[in-house]
């Protein structure tokens, strides 16, 4: 790729640069090492973490070095938060957190063509050093007239609750990362989120201070849909990496239900897309919006990116099958419980009258209305229209020995628990 900063400014990928003419001179004489960090906060990366992964992959395919670094001991601290202190995890579950997210990492960093990407974790250079050589070595450099107007700090002095010198003392630690890195790798580039420019800075300006040297910052603009609402939440929960947080089923329904609007923006981050195959796919957003190519090919790509191609199939074929178009004995028992987790439902053991099973699944408000749907031939379970007002849930129509799926009408379903 012949400038793959313009590369990443027309995916919207650059929402700031320490020297933008300097970086692009850099990426273009490379390759160079860059690299991104990932805490532990949670058990899994989520949404904006795969934007940072992504942004990685590009500079990878480009023929740059990439690190991915775990923050083990930056993870025991937490960046602060704009509202509250976190709550600081134990060292043990710091360490299984660690475990889980270098996983994510490695998965999705060692799936693309280019450089084979290195794997850290502060810890193991953050650990050995005492209080007293942190302060005397790294602390030094510092200025608190300068600490204290990061964003986030700036706002937790203004807040009722204050900061605590340990979230205080979090820019410090990053930024010891990247010199650890630029003395280690010969690391000169770090990118993040937007969010991250102070403590990406802090970085930058340590360096230049200890070794008098130089090096780039990059960060990724905030996400935001047409109403400019943060993506990655859904009602209220993260998007999870990890499937056992957010299923391969849940995970492929957030971005096929992506808005018209907000698609093609996503399509140019989020996928490898030509800007040739984008720019079709933004033709059929305008003239056949009904067809949802764009989200399709959206939820396609990135499933397949976190989840793998086989995961994909599972939930596009669970997708058809609950809708009438596939065979839902196929699915797997995993994918069948993901694919109507969301559904309305109810247990309903075997033996169940159908119309009691309909008005249970809230199908129905009455038995007189099951009746009624019986009657005219709009039940079905599974595939089997059901046209006997006795009938009883049977244990074969429950899938796996768990679920039963019950329709009535074409778009009406529910799901029967034994």
């Amino acid at each position: 790729m012949s400038d793959i900063f313009e590369e990443l400014q027309w995916r919207g990928l650059v929402a700031q640069t320490t020297d933008e003419a300097a970086l692009r001179e850099a990426l273009a004489d490379g390759p160079i090492t860059v690299y991104c960090g990932f805490d532990p906060t949670a058990p899994s990366l989520h949404f904006g973490n795969l934007v940072q992964l992504i942004v990685l992959r590009h500079l990878q395919r480009a023929g740059h070095q990439v690190i991915g670094l775990v923050g083990g001991s930056t993870g025991l601290i937490g960046d602060p938060r704009p509202s509250s202190e976190r709550v600081l995890k134990t060292k043990e579950q710091t360490a299984a957190d660690v475990e889980r997210i270098a996983v994510q990492v490695r998965r999705i960093l060692s799936a693309d063509d280019g450089a084979e990407p290195l794997f850290v974790n502060n810890l193991d250079w953050t650990a050995p050093i005492s209080a007293l050589d942190f302060l005397r070595d790294y602390g030094k450099h510092f200025r608190v007239n300068q600490m204290v107007k990061k964003e986030s700090v700036a706002a937790r002095l203004e807040s009722e609750q204050g900061i605590s010198y340990t979230e205080f003392s979090y820019q410090i630690l990053q930024a010891l990362d990247y010199l650890h890195l630029y003395r280690g790798y010969g690391c000169t580039l770090q990118t993040g989120a937007q969010d991250q420019w102070g403590n990406i800075t802090a970085g930058t300006d340590l360096i230049h201070r200890v070794d008098g040297g130089s090096a780039h910052a990059l960060t990724t603009p905030l996400i935001t849909d047409s109403h400019g609402r943060k993506f990655g939440k859904s009602e209220g929960n993260a998007v999870w990496l990890d499937p056992t947080m957010t299923s391969p089923y849940a995970f492929y329904q957030y971005w096929l239900n992506i808005e018209d609007a907000s698609v093609v923006a996503l399509l140019k981050i989020f996928t490898d897309r030509t800007r040739a195959e984008i720019a079709e796919l933004e033709r059929q957003v305008a003239e056949e919006p009904f067809k949802r190519a764009a989200q399709r090919t959206l939820a396609s790509d990135v499933t397949t990116l976190v989840h793998g191609a086989e995961a994909t199939e599972q939930v596009q074929a669970a997708s058809a099958a609950l809708f009438g178009k596939g065979d839902l004995a196929a699915l797997t028992e995993q994918t069948l419980l993901d694919a109507t987790r969301e559904l309305p439902g109810a247990e309903v053991p075997a033996g169940t009258s159908i119309l009691d099973a309909l008005v249970a699944v809230g199908l129905v408000d009455s038995k007189k209305a099951a009746r009624r749907a019986v009657g005219e031939g709009a039940v079905t379970i599974g595939s089997t229209k059901i046209t006997d007002e006795g009938y009883r849930m049977a244990e074969g129509d429950y899938l796996h020995g768990r679920v039963a799926i019950l329709r009535r009408g074409r778009k009406n379903l529910a799901a029967a628990r034994a």
